[in-house]
């Protein structure tokens, strides 16, 4: 569909009328399409070699030689039309057209494995979020992509520092650092993602989400040991014009602008801008912020080129400014009777590139970024100011025959931290790396899938990462998907904990091994039109993996070692979608149970803040013309608690949430009530602890939301 619309821009250009003489021999032919009373606007219309798109009335102007024509009409979501129409010369003629709404089978092209392909024929089970899924979220939380990723079956965002509200996503119960987070297959967010930066991510400009599940190290090196979140950004299909403006019942303020220009001459573009706004917000009136105030800028301009014969270029800049404050509100003070302020100031600046360049028969593709962040971090009195930095560059090749699609690839990847106040962790990783990969598929009913990829890591040595994979598809249309491989994490200082409490009090590193992990799974699936089942069963084993303690030698300092004995994680997902006309319901169910040893104790027990059981159900009716309405219910099992002086296990608990946009032609308008029942962690125990913590924490863990019953409400205009 992209490369169609494109080459209908580019149609519409080169059939232009050249002189004066040529237009005085045209009419003028106004194309009314509709369905049922409705005007259906970004219909594309095709006349010969014309084309046009309706507006927001539904009607579309070309101008044409006289004479008779077929016309084609065209809309997602309707079935395709054809009419005759006569143009008549120097005049004007109005043509009717009635689409009629069929069920929606979108083909989705999965980038994240690399290969471009269906994701019908991928032996790796990636799930994919499409623009349906990420246009709900737009409207419920502009300002960033956490509820848009928590509300996806086998990923959990968990917050690891109440004070400013930062979090990270766990993938299949595994812990948040040994998720990757890409942006078009970059690293524009660093190559380990900190835990502020998925709360400065807006969905505006996504096209789709891709999620690979388990150790991914395979494709993507020493940062994927959990797995891989792929950002696809949004392409220039049309000329798009589209502002929204978000208000919060807790002073929350977000004005997001979309433009996009589509390919003239082959060349697009797109350009996001924003403005997010929070004020620190005091919940349960105990002198503490349990909502983090923020202040934050972006722009990321992006330039497309395509020759419409295979080859493509990609490339995007991106500049983020924020300043977030969190701790004690106004005159307040904690249980030791002084006041606690904790402040994160965040200037961050990206660049990247993709290139695929069709040579014959092969496909050669070229990607590459920089990404440089500075932090200025403030824990109470103490001060923490650093820099940090990545770099990346990966050239690959890719062919196919009639059996198989492989590829050959290399890469290199740096990643820098230098901090002013704690330069003992101060560090320069560079890693090269090579890899392949081929999907061979012997006859239609089975696809077998190998990858590999060595990597040389400049501190840890060298690491060899296999993976395998096997489609079938049975009768009745039935697949089966099987998976397994083995992955490596290069340890930094930067762990769950020490996100939360900063490195001034953490011990150099010292004889610290790579982690190291292998997963599998076992997938079953069947659709058809209406219904999709999945069912999943996974598990995985980390060995070393990297825990923060206190030290036996210096009391009051922490240190960062290898676990005693591996963590070790299984479960299993449920998934069924129904589609019904314009009504959709999504129910799943996420069971996960993993256990880690204790640095401390040596003693095994389940990995706090990991519920045994989550689930949803998501109901939604949608008229592409009129707007939608939706319900959802999600709930949270019973998780284990660490280090909390008022409870060992948190309670389960419903949350509960609706969403209702009503669209009048270019003009939207969005009401959302999440969590509407109020739940809140604080009406069960305090946030703040009795006494500081050994580690500098002033709060406990968030096992349950901080915010409560919000609302809000706004508009989007397209123009």
């Amino acid at each position: 569909m992209p490369r169609q619309s494109i080459l209908l821009f580019v149609l519409l250009v080169l059939s232009m009328p050249a002189d004066t003489e040529a237009r005085q021999t045209q009419g003028t032919l106004v194309v009314e399409v509709r369905s049922g009373s409705r005007p259906v606007e970004q219909a594309e219309i095709l006349a010969g070699e014309q084309a046009a798109v309706t507006d927001a009335n539904g009607e579309a102007r070309l101008q044409l030689p006289p004479g008779e024509l077929q016309l084609t009409i065209q809309r997602f979501g309707f079935r395709t039309q054809s009419v005759r129409a006569s143009v008549a010369e120097n005049a004007t003629t109005t043509v009717t057209v009635q689409l009629e709404a069929e069920a929606i089978h979108e083909e989705i092209i999965v980038t994240a494995t690399r290969t471009d392909v269906r994701i019908e024929d991928v032996p790796l089970r990636v799930e994919v979020l499409g623009r349906e899924e990420i246009e709900e979220k737009v409207v419920m939380a502009p300002a960033d992509i956490s509820m848009l990723l928590n509300e996806t079956s086998g990923l959990r965002v968990q917050v690891t520092a109440p004070s400013l509200g930062a979090a990270n996503v766990r993938v299949q119960g595994l812990r948040g650092r040994y998720t990757q987070l890409l942006a078009d297959g970059l690293p524009l967010y660093g190559g380990q993602t900190g835990a502020i930066g998925l709360l400065q991510i807006p969905p505006m400009d996504l096209g789709q989400v891709e999620v690979i599940k388990g150790v991914a190290s395979a494709l993507y090196g020493a940062s994927a040991l959990g797995g891989v979140i792929n950002l696809v950004s949004r392409r220039p299909l049309q000329r798009e014009r589209e502002l929204l403006v978000n208000l919060t019942t807790r002073t929350g303020r977000d004005a997001v602008l979309w433009l996009a220009g589509p390919s003239e001459n082959r060349w697009g573009y797109t350009l996001l801008g924003g403005g997010h706004f929070q004020e620190r917000t005091d919940v349960d009136g105990d002198g503490w912020a349990d909502l983090a105030g923020y202040r934050r800028g972006l722009i990321r301009p992006r330039v497309f080129w395509n020759n419409d014969s295979g080859s493509s270029l990609f490339a995007t800049l991106g500049a983020m400014a924020e300043n977030r404050e969190g701790g004690t509100i106004g005159a307040a003070t904690l249980p030791d009777g002084n006041p606690f302020r904790e402040k994160l100031t965040t200037r961050r600046f990206d660049g990247g590139f993709v290139g695929r360049f069709l040579l014959g028969k092969r496909l050669l593709a070229a990607r590459g970024s920089v990404m440089t962040q500075r932090h200025r971090h403030a824990f109470g009195e103490i001060r923490e100011r650093d820099r940090h930095e990545t770099w990346f560059g990966e050239v690959t090749v890719t062919g196919a025959n009639a059996r198989n699609t492989w590829l050959l690839g290399s890469a290199i990847q740096g990643d820098l931290y230098r901090s002013r106040d704690v330069p003992r962790f101060d560090y320069t990783y560079t890693v090269p790396g090579i890899f392949a990969s081929d999907d061979y598929t012997p006859a239609p009913w089975i696809t077998l899938a190998g990858s590999g990829r060595l990597d040389i890591h400049s501190k840890f040595g060298a690491f060899f990462n296999p993976r395998a994979s096997l489609l079938l598809r049975l009768p009745r249309g039935w697949v089966v998907r099987a998976s397994a491989g083995t992955g490596v994490f290069a340890p930094t200082p930067f762990t769950e904990e020490t996100e939360a409490i900063g490195l001034s009090r953490v011990l150099p590193l010292q004889g610290i091994e790579a982690e190291r992990g292998r997963s599998g799974s076992l997938d079953l699936g069947w659709r058809n039109a209406r219904v999709e089942l999945n069912a999943t069963v996974f598990g995985s084993r980390i060995r070393d993996a990297v825990m923060l303690r206190r030290s036996y030698a210096a009391p009051e300092s922490l240190q960062i070692v290898n676990a005693p004995g591996p963590t070790r994680t299984v479960g299993s997902e449920l998934l069924a979608r129904l589609r019904i006309g314009r009504i959709a319901v999504v129910a799943n169910h996420t069971f996960v149970r993993s256990t880690e040893v204790d640095a401390e104790t040596n003693e095994r027990g389940d990995v706090p803040l990991t519920p045994r059981h989550t689930g949803q159900i998501v109901g939604m009716w949608q008229d592409p013309l009129r707007g939608r309405v939706g319900i959802e219910i999600f709930y949270t099992g019973r998780q284990r608690l660490e280090e909390n002086p008022y409870a060992e296990e948190g309670r389960p608990y419903v949350v509960f949430g609706i969403s209702v946009e009503r669209r009048f032609g270019p003009l939207r308008f969005f009401f959302n009530a999440e969590n509407f029942t109020d739940v809140r962690q604080t009406r069960y125990a305090p946030l703040v602890r009795p006494g500081r913590n050994y580690d500098g924490r002033w709060t406990v863990d968030a096992w349950a939301p901080l915010d409560g019953r919000i609302f809000n409400g706004g508009v989007r205009l397209a123009f």
